[in-house]
This record gives structure tokens, C-alpha cells and sequence, in this order.
């Protein structure tokens, strides 16, 4: 009952602890932070490499400000990836993907608050070009969600302590990276919650459906490939005994050398 109890997550709300809800608090944040800004951008120009940018330092941002307190998913494709890998329990992925969604309204809501309508050039909302299908779509968010999360799995990987230092900045350009790709055709969502944000901003749910399954089968896709096949190997521990009697070993040489020069 302890081990059913831990994986779906009952024992984080028993806990009198706030860190749940910090936990909460920081991904309703994190994609507060990337809506507002990054959809605030979208406003702006049309220019699509200042639009990447924008999402990619936004993602950078907000790992860095929130990731300590829920390890910066920012992204419903992230949740579930690392529900399916086993990193996180049940109820804790479903909170939040709320948060993340709530975040996300509240950011793109306060930008279509602050600025007047004729800026509001589609606040940033995500769409599919003309002659891209639906199906066409979904492929493209599929690997836009398969790259972010191989990027994150890759970035804090527990047996690469170095790549945690660096991994907001490698987050952060893996979502630059696919805006630069792929934002001429699907808008490059790469995040569920963002989309929810900016369609409930405008009203406009049109394909709505391939930005929630495209990201996440990639991410699930991703986090099994990674932690079946790429996962860094723990170092080998050394075996404390075989240590212990090699120095003992190399000691009593050490004073058979001593006592040779001793006599000589």
C-alpha cells in the first residue's frame, strides 16, 4: 500500500510540508512567464527568428527562476514524459498540468489586458500554415515535443552532474531551435499549455487537438529512448575491500623497501 500510495502521489498531500504547492505556484509562474513574454513578442514583429528567440529566453528564464522548487517542467509534455519514466507520481503530473494551463491563460490574458487591440496581431496564437494538414501537423509537433524532451532528459541527467549547470540554457535553445525549424508551419508549440493559453485568449480551438497528442507522444516517445538506450551508466563504486587490501598491500611493500635500505 506504502509503494501504490508513493507513485500515485497520496502521501505528497498527506505531507504537512508546503512543497507541493511551492511546487504549483512554480509552474503556474513558469508559464505565466513564457506566455506573457514570449506571446508578448508575437505581438511585435513577424519576424520569425525574433519570435524563437523570444520562447527560447522565456523557457531559459523561467527554468531558472522556478526549476529548484518543481524542476521546471513549464510544459505538459514534460509532465508526462517524466510521469511515464517514473520521476514523478501521479497526482503531482496531474496538478500540474493545471497549473501550467492556468499560467498560461493568465499570461496571454494579462498581455490582450495591457495592450489595445489593433497589437494584438493573433497573440501569439498557434496555427497551421495553409497547405499543411492537420496529420502533416501532427508530425511536426511530435518531433518538436520528441527534441525537447530528449533535450531535458539529456540536460539533467543524474549521472552527468556537470550538464545540470548549463541545462535551462540547453532547454532553452532546444525550444529555439524548434521555433526556428518548424514556426512557418504549426507555430512551433511545442508546449499544450501554451496553445491553451493563447487559444482561449482568441477563441480559437481550430486544431486544437494535435498540439496536446503531438508533444506528448514525442515526449513519451523521447523518455523512453533515452532512459532505456541513452541514460549516462553510473560510475562503477569501487569495491571498499579490494581497496582496503591493496593499501595495506602496497604499505607492507612501501616498509619491505625501508627495511631492504635499512640493511644495505
Amino acid at each position: 500500500m506504502g509503494k501504490f500510495e508513493y507513485s500515485l502521489g497520496l502521501n505528497e498531500l498527506k505531507s504537512k510540508e508546503l512543497r507541493l504547492w511551492q511546487a504549483l505556484i512554480g509552474e503556474f509562474l513558469g508559464n505565466l512567464i513564457l506566455n506573457f513574454f514570449a506571446c508578448g513578442a508575437c505581438t511585435q514583429v513577424e519576424d520569425s527568428t525574433f519570435k524563437a528567440l523570444a520562447f527560447g529566453l522565456a523557457i531559459f528564464m523561467a527554468i531558472t527562476i522556478v526549476g529548484h522548487l518543481s524542476g521546471g517542467h513549464v510544459n505538459p509534455a514534460v509532465t508526462v514524459a517524466m510521469l511515464v519514466a517514473g520521476r514523478i507520481s501521479f497526482l503531482r503530473a496531474f496538478f500540474y498540468i493545471i497549473f501550467q494551463c492556468l499560467g498560461a491563460i493568465s499570461g496571454t490574458a494579462a498581455v490582450r489586458t495591457l495592450i489595445d487591440q489593433d497589437y494584438y496581431n493573433g497573440l501569439g496564437h498557434t496555427t497551421l500554415a495553409p497547405n499543411i494538414t492537420e496529420l502533416q501537423g501532427l508530425g511536426i509537433e511530435f518531433f518538436l515535443g520528441f527534441l525537447l524532451v530528449l533535450t531535458v532528459f539529456g540536460a539533467c541527467d543524474p549521472h552527468k552532474p556537470d550538464s545540470r549547470y548549463t541545462a535551462p540554457l540547453a532547454i532553452g535553445m532546444a525550444v529555439t531551435l524548434g521555433h526556428l525549424g518548424t514556426i512557418r508551419y504549426t507555430g512551433s508549440s511545442m508546449n499544450p499549455a501554451r496553445t491553451v493559453g493563447t487559444a482561449f485568449a482568441t477563441g480559437n480551438w481550430s486544431a486544437h487537438w494535435i498540439y496536446w497528442v503531438g508533444p506528448i507522444l514525442g515526449g513519451v516517445t523521447a523518455a523512453l529512448l533515452y532512459t532505456q538506450i541513452l541514460e549516462a551508466k553510473p560510475e562503477p563504486k569501487t569495491n571498499e575491500a579490494a581497496e582496503k587490501y591493496r593499501t595495506h598491500a602496497d604499505e607492507r611493500e612501501m616498509r619491505k623497501l625501508e627495511s631492504a635500505r635499512d640493511f644495505a
